[in-house]
């Protein structure tokens, strides 16, 4: 009797419209996952686009408009990736928003809303996930968006940093708390990437500089040791790695994959 194929392990992206929650979904699906994607209704018409990328690819997927601050959403969305996939197996908790301006000018308004998104939204997707892992018994990996702001900040970025230090710290805390589940929590830390989140930061930071748009990420690109602005794929290549058993014995970690802007 011919052994029972194995079915492929199942991934779910959030922010997976473009940028680099695009690149991660992309890879994990050349690495033979079947991967579910998720953004905001605005982004919808990128979503379809990407989950056709990926059936195109042979895997499977299945698109999910949600936004990751509210739980109810998060909640529907686990349980219907694991309803149309069979499973969840990865969590990629990319969602994320940069909001560029000091300190002073930032608002209550304007740090709850970055707050709901950036550490409530990977804080729901971490939880809601975690819960379908340990009722599937079968372990998991959960990986978190933080940012070489979760170690040293950038100026006018005060709101944004606070947000990602804190995901490095709640990723210690899971990490702790489901290892006797089988589960690994470990986070991502992107420097300067060429995204849309990223021309958005130099625009502001060159407008409040006093810089030409593209002057601000021409500065701050002169950091990077490697000598070029980073792709979203340099930061999938590591998410593959995370989402592997190549990395079944590393969890708490929050890691740079910034071209050595700087080091923890």
């Amino acid at each position: 009797m011919a052994a029972q194929q194995e079915s492929p392990r199942v991934a779910l992206v959030t922010g997976a419209a473009r940028g680099i929650g695009k690149g991660i979904a992309l890879r994990l699906a050349a690495d033979g996952l079947d991967v579910a994607v998720n953004d905001i209704e605005a982004n919808s018409d990128q979503l379809k686009e990407v989950a056709e990328q990926i059936e195109s690819t042979g895997r499977r997927s299945t698109t999910v408009v949600a936004d990751v601050s509210d739980p109810d959403a998060v909640q529907t969305m686990v349980e219907r990736v694991a309803t149309d996939l069979g499973q969840l197996n990865v969590m990629v908790a990319n969602a994320g928003i940069a909001d560029v301006k000091p300190l002073l000018e930032t608002t209550p308004e304007d740090f709850d809303h970055l707050m709901s998104i950036n550490l409530r939204g990977v804080y729901l997707c971490y939880t809601v996930a975690a819960k379908q892992m340990i009722a599937q018994g079968t372990g998991g990996k959960i990986i978190g968006a933080a940012s070489i702001v979760a170690y040293r900040p950038f100026p006018l970025l005060g709101n944004y940093s606070a947000s990602k230090w804190a995901v490095r710290g709640l990723t210690q805390a899971a990490a702790m708390e489901w290892a006797q589940h089988d589960i690994t929590v470990n986070a991502y830390c992107p420097g300067i990437v060429g995204t849309a989140m990223w021309d958005h930061i130099d625009e502001k930071l060159a407008e409040n500089e006093g810089l030409r748009k593209g002057a601000a990420i021409e500065k701050y690109s002169e950091l990077i040791h490697l000598g070029r602005v980073s792709v979203p794929e340099d930061v999938a290549g590591f998410v593959s790695y995370l989402a592997s058993e190549d990395s079944d014995y590393m969890t708490g970690q929050s890691v740079m994959i910034d071209g050595g802007i700087q080091f923890s």
